[in-house]
């Protein structure tokens, strides 16, 4: 069984960074695309970023590139997103998930993810 764990939310101001980290358990991710998704009061659950464990190939929402850095640790099994310049639009409950031999074209739309961790909260303040 596949469980995910996402740690490293907080409040933050604005300009400032936060590294996010899912840990997972259960499963080895030699042939996942791992995504970060997030949600915000009201809102519709977004992509924000996602890494495929088979060829190293990523891709970002158009409202986070160049901000945030999506990587892997393959002894910790572990997932991170780092945060950097964040905005108060940034604000919401982040979600990492998995999904096993999804396309990286897909890696964005959480409709196509399988396993998902409790959400961290991050807030930045104006």
């Amino acid at each position: 069984q596949v469980q995910l764990v996402e740690s490293g939310g907080g409040l933050v101001r604005f300009g400032g960074s936060l590294k996010l980290s899912c840990a997972v358990r259960g499963v080895t991710l030699d042939y996942y695309v791992i995504g970060w998704f997030r949600q915000a009061p009201g809102a519709k659950r977004e992509g924000v970023a996602c890494l495929s464990t088979y060829d190293g190939t990523s891709d970002y929402a158009e409202s986070v590139r160049g901000r945030f850095t999506i990587s892997k640790d393959n002894v910790e099994n572990t997932i991170y997103l780092e945060m950097d310049n964040l905005e108060p639009e940034d604000t919401a409950t982040y979600y990492c998930a998995t999904a096993r031999g999804l396309a990286i074209e897909h890696g964005l739309q959480w409709r196509w993810f399988d396993d998902w961790g409790q959400g961290t909260l991050v807030a930045v303040s104006s």
